[in-house]
């Protein structure tokens, strides 16, 4: 990753955190990270985390870049049939991001409350979202104990490993914000509503920078590195067993 990118990527998120997001604005931010590669890209974000740039600030890169490679989901999906392992990972994922943009809602109304009185409704809505996030958790087990294995039988271990880590590190954070929303009445306000704040935003973050990544290089080297359909059938099968979340479409 060049110097020269990481200037134009940290000028360009900037203005897209510090400016109403334009036409035009959108444009140059595609520009630039149409130039940009998944993995140029997790080590541009690392770079500017380092200097000093808040996670939460990085959230306009994900939804660019997501939109970049739209088109490279939609060929992934035209290798699979309906009901393929990826394919559902792949629904599930899309009604996963769906949360995560109420749970960005949420948040923002929260924040704009001087009192728990008044926007107790909406703690009500934030227990329900963190629930539905948390409610992941089969569809999180079913890559780490069916999909990561058979990728490492296969050698590939260091996407895996990091998929694994940043499993564990969310699956934290989901309880703990779970736990703050339950005792948000019995808690000194202010306090609560940074706690909110923070948490709800590194899961916002992470997470879809989590599904980014698995959507567009975890999943693709999967389908390029298991090419026997009797596998891919077995492996339906172990995820079955494991079972499926309660937002899962029935297929």
């Amino acid at each position: 990753m060049n110097t020269i990118k990481i200037k134009k990527l940290t000028e360009v998120l900037e203005k897209l955190n510090k400016y109403e997001i334009t036409e035009e604005l959108r444009k140059e931010a595609l520009e630039i990270v149409s130039d940009i590669n998944p993995i140029e890209l997790s080590i541009a974000e690392q770079n500017l985390i380092e200097k000093g740039m808040k996670p939460q600030d990085l959230r306009h890169l994900c939804d660019i870049h997501m939109e970049v490679l739209k088109d490279e989901l939609d060929k992934i999906k035209t290798k699979i049939k309906p009901g393929h392992v990826v394919d559902t990972f792949i629904i599930e994922h899309e009604i996963i991001l769906g949360f995560l943009t109420e749970l960005e809602e949420i948040n923002s109304k929260i924040q704009k409350s001087d009192n728990y009185e008044s926007c107790a409704e909406e703690f009500k809505v934030l227990k329900t979202v963190v629930d539905n996030i948390l409610d992941a958790e089969k569809h999180h087990l079913r890559e780490e104990q069916v999909l990561f294995s058979e990728m490492e039988e296969r050698k590939i271990t260091g996407p895996t490993r990091i998929m694994r880590m940043e499993h564990d590190d969310l699956r934290e954070k989901k309880k703990f914000l779970k736990e703050i929303a339950e005792k948000a009445s019995k808690s000194e306000f202010k306090e609560v509503k940074e706690t909110v704040d923070d948490t709800a935003k590194y899961i916002i973050f992470n997470l879809r920078d989590h599904i980014f990544k698995e959507n567009y290089i975890l999943y693709p080297t999967a389908i390029e590195a298991i090419k026997d359909n009797e596998i891919w059938d077995d492996m339906k099968s172990r995820c079955d067993e494991i079972g499926y979340c309660g937002f899962t479409p029935k297929r």
